[in-house]
């Protein structure tokens, strides 16, 4: 595809070169920064100064003045001129000889020695080997078969330094450093000429078309290769570029990168050395001659010389965007890299990126426009203004100039396609979620968070609840009447929530439970609402609306109480007996707050538990004051109210016993009667009133579970005393006895049993309880012998150490002296220090104090 990389501009026009010769033409052409240098067939070199300017149009122009031309003095064509600037002369070939003038007055060097002959072809080494800075290397091709020679050109003199032989007769010649890239009469080759290695490239025919060899870098090389191919080849014999299909007549090449451009007999071509393709086509008859000087083309054609002048990249580049020919845009800027200032490369680099991400965006390649706007580090704003609304009134942002795309808005992009809408606000949605959390939102965060959530909102999109509810930038000024309009009022109350508006945010939530507001966001609004409450700090919000809550359903509500920490003086508004109190009203809410407190919680306040057993109290009478009344829920709130009289025992008993007089709750009555170790009296009621034998045993249990053996044989002693009462005989009680004493024979006294059992019952009947208590007799028995025998092993053991430690007989008389104070001993007792020494047991004693570290031994010892 084409592109305008160079435009064709006349440098020496014929009339300034030849007048009025018509029989003139140019041979070859030598250019040196402004000094153009002509060399003509009739054996005149003809010097101009070329001055750049530039047109009202803005575009380059040339304005050549000839400061002088010399006739050789050879009447023969002038074949080939290379200018040696850091010697100020200039290389001249013309009738096969090969001589240098002086670059200013184009006058021959006097010496003899600045002349070689026999020359066919030469060329300049412009990697040299040498280093001296005032010498230029040849690689000449004499008229002598089949050899290439190198010569050192000085300011004066030339010199041969190497001859080097060829397999067939060169064409044309390119040196670079060490290395001959030559065209033979049959093939190219590269040849080193210090080693003496070569290398064959590829074959061609040279009496059918005309050799290119052309330097264009380091040891690499442009060549001219059958099927109208331009191929690359390096020093090393390889092609690390594809080749450049140009046409089968060209008769000239230059490289001006990245492009190279041929010369054949009708046209100038453009090539890119990046893509291969060709880039552009110019007309050129009569062309004969194309070279670059240090990145200028220039071409001349038999009678007037021309500059091919680039366009600059940026303007190239450029054009190809306008075209939409964004992989070719992007290549041409990549390979123009190494031609350009880092800092101006990258500044460049990132727009044309920026700008191909748009192009690639309004085809809708996202994810290729949305590498591009990566990699061109993309203000991310630039995509947000494409949407209409999007940013936030407030922004400051202004679109960059000149602008990195052709559309208006998205609707200018879209032209009415919905589908294509949608599909652009979702890419936007995915380029957004991943920028905010890089570099790319820096200074520009609020923005990019209040885009998100209008396209959320808009979309009805999930994430909407995640942005809000994390941390985020959104303008609250923007945001709120979009949520609004949308219907999202659950989402403005995070947005109010976030901004620590929570006054606002439940507000509005508690119109959208009571229907004032439709959003369909969440069904368990109501919930939510009491969880927040329940932790939320602003105790007058609490208050606020505690009471709307409770009145919506009590056993929720009550969770605004029971999810907060129990503080006593929590700003004094806080603390269980302000709730209880508020409570009063709501007795639902009331029993569920002080189960929280007693049975989670663990609060052991006698207040808490007596108002707690007597709301579970009314609430059994309440229940049993229906008619009928409900037998399922009487026996769970019995059951609630049962367990809290066993398990507490901070209530007021006696006060509980009073509501109960006079009820049918007997079972209760006997537990309070428990606990006020009236025993007999709860036995009584179990076993007289209610008739229910197990129960009764049950109270045994229960009332000595956290007490000895001894108040427990009481207990059962008791309820044995209760069946066998005399005064109310009955079968049942001594079938409920005679279970009583086999199911639980340890629990009782055998003996004291056996005095209160009637005269008549038989040991059959008993034999359970008899068995069981002998075996427990033997058990106890059997275990204090094994205790007592443990005790007098142990005995023995201390016995044996004590006699371990007292050892041999000490002797002590009245003159032996202490060694601890020197005194001599009055009386047989004494301590045995280490060592056998006896002392004072005073003197031991003393010593102990003074230093604790260092007891002696008291152990008794025997003496004498």
């Amino acid at each position: 595809m084409s592109v305008k990389a160079f435009e064709l501009v006349p440098a020496v026009e014929r009339d300034l070169l030849m007048g009025d010769k018509a029989r003139i033409n140019i041979e070859c052409i030598e250019c040196c920064g402004k000094h153009l240098y002509v060399g003509t067939n009739d054996c005149f070199v003809h010097h101009f100064l070329l001055e750049e300017r530039t047109t009202p149009k803005g575009k380059l122009a040339f304005c050549a003045q000839k400061l002088l031309h010399k006739c050789l003095g050879l009447k023969k064509p002038v074949n080939e001129l290379k200018a040696a600037s850091a010697l100020e002369r200039l290389i001249v070939l013309c009738d096969n000889t090969v001589t240098v003038v002086d670059m200013v007055n184009l006058e021959a060097v006097s010496s003899g020695g600045a002349r070689i002959k026999g020359v066919v072809s030469f060329c300049v080494n412009e990697n040299p080997v040498n280093g001296d800075p005032f010498c230029v290397e040849l690689g000449v091709i004499a008229t002598k078969r089949r050899t290439v020679q190198i010569y050192m050109v000085y300011e004066d003199r030339v010199q041969m330094v190497k001859e080097v032989s060829t397999p067939e007769q060169p064409c044309a010649v390119c040196l670079d450093g060490y290395f001959l890239c030559l065209a033979l009469s049959t093939q190219y080759m590269i040849l080193n000429y210090n080693t003496g290695a070569s290398q064959d490239l590829f074959p061609y025919d040279s009496e059918e078309k005309k050799p290119i060899v052309k330097r264009i870098g380091r040891e690499e090389f442009l060549l001219a290769a059958p099927g109208g191919l331009g191929m690359f080849a390096t020093a090393d014999g390889v092609s690390q570029r594809a080749p450049v299909n140009w046409s089968e007549s060209v008769i000239g090449a230059a490289v001006c990168f990245p492009y190279v451009v041929a010369l054949d007999e009708g046209f100038v071509t453009v090539h890119s050395m990046l893509d291969q393709q060709l880039k552009q086509t110019l007309s050129f008859r009569d062309g004969h001659i194309l070279q670059d000087f240090e990145g200028k083309v220039v071409l001349a054609s038999t009678k007037a010389v021309y500059v091919l002048v680039p366009l600059p990249l940026e303007r190239q580049i450029q054009d190809l965007l306008a075209g939409h020919r964004v992989e070719e845009a992007l290549t041409l800027a990549e390979g123009a890299r190494r031609n350009i200032p880092k800092d101006k490369f990258q500044i460049m680099h990132r727009r044309i990126l920026q700008q191909a991400g748009f192009i690639q965006f309004g085809q809708l390649q996202f994810l290729e426009a949305k590498e591009h706007f990566r990699k061109g580090q993309l203000d991310v704003r630039e995509l947000i203004s494409l949407y209409p609304l999007l940013l936030p009134s407030s922004s400051s942002f202004t679109r960059c100039h000149p602008p990195l795309h052709e559309f208006a808005d998205l609707n200018h992009l879209a032209q009415g396609d919905q589908e294509k809408v949608r599909r652009c606000k979702l890419f936007l949605v995915s380029y957004l979620r991943e920028a905010r959390s890089t570099e790319v939102a820096n200074g520009c965060r609020e923005d990019v968070d209040t885009a998100l959530l209008k396209l959320y909102a808009e979309a009805d999109h999930e994430s909407l609840l995640d942005l809000l509810a994390s941390e985020n930038a959104c303008l609250l000024a923007d945001s709120a009447p979009w949520l609004e309009k949308h219907h999202k009022y659950f989402a403005l109350g995070l947005l109010y929530r976030y901004n620590g508006q929570d006054d606002a945010a439940l507000q509005l939530w508690v119109k959208v439970v009571n229907g004032d507001l439709q959003d369909s966001t969440r069904s368990d609004l109501y919930e939510y609402v009491v969880d927040f409450l329940s932790f939320c700090p602003n105790l007058d919000l609490v208050w606020k609306y505690a009471e709307w809550a409770l009145q919506k359903d009590q056993k929720v509500g009550v969770q605004i109480f029971t999810r907060r920490t129990v503080s006593d003086d929590q700003a004094g508004q806080m603390n269980p007996d302000s709730i209880i109190k508020y409570l009063h009203k709501y007795q639902q809410a009331t029993l569920l707050y002080l189960e929280h407190l007693v049975l989670e919680r663990r609060v052991q306040k006698e207040k808490l538990h007596t108002h707690l057993a007597v709301l579970y109290l009314d609430r059994v009478l309440g229940l049993l004051s229906q008619s009928p009344s409900p037998a399922q829920e009487v026996a769970k709130a019995r059951e609630q109210l049962q367990k809290l009289l066993k398990e507490s025992n901070l209530y007021r008993v006696q006060l509980l016993l009073g509501k109960l007089q006079d009820t049918e709750l007997l079972l209760e009555r006997a537990t309070l009667h428990g606990k006020l170790e009236e025993h007999d009296k709860a036995l009584h009621i179990l076993v007289h009133q209610l008739k229910d034998f197990p129960a009764a045993e049950g109270y045994c249990l229960w009332a000595s579970a956290s007490r000895d053996e001894e108040h427990r044989r009481r207990l059962f002693h008791l309820l044995l005393g209760v069946y066998l009462d005399p005064d109310a005989p009955g079968d049942e009680r001594t079938v409920a006895a005679v279970d009583l004493l086999n199911r639980h024979a340890g629990a009782f006294d055998a003996a004291q049993v056996l005095r209160l059992l009637p005269e008549g019952w038989s040991l059959q009947l008993l034999r359970p309880f008899l068995s069981g208590a002998l075996r427990g007799a033997m058990h106890a028995r059997r275990t204090s012998q094994v205790a007592l025998g443990l005790a007098r092993a142990e005995n023995l053991l201390l016995k044996h150490d004590r006699l371990k430690y007292r050892g041999g007989p000490v002797f002590v008389s009245e003159k032996k002296g202490c060694q601890l104070c020197h005194n001599t001993f009055t009386e047989p007792d004494c301590v045995c220090l280490p060592g056998g020494v006896p002392v004072h047991t005073h003197c031991a004693a003393q010593r102990a104090r003074d230093s604790p570290r260092k007891r002696p031994s008291a152990n008794p010892s025997n003496h004498t």
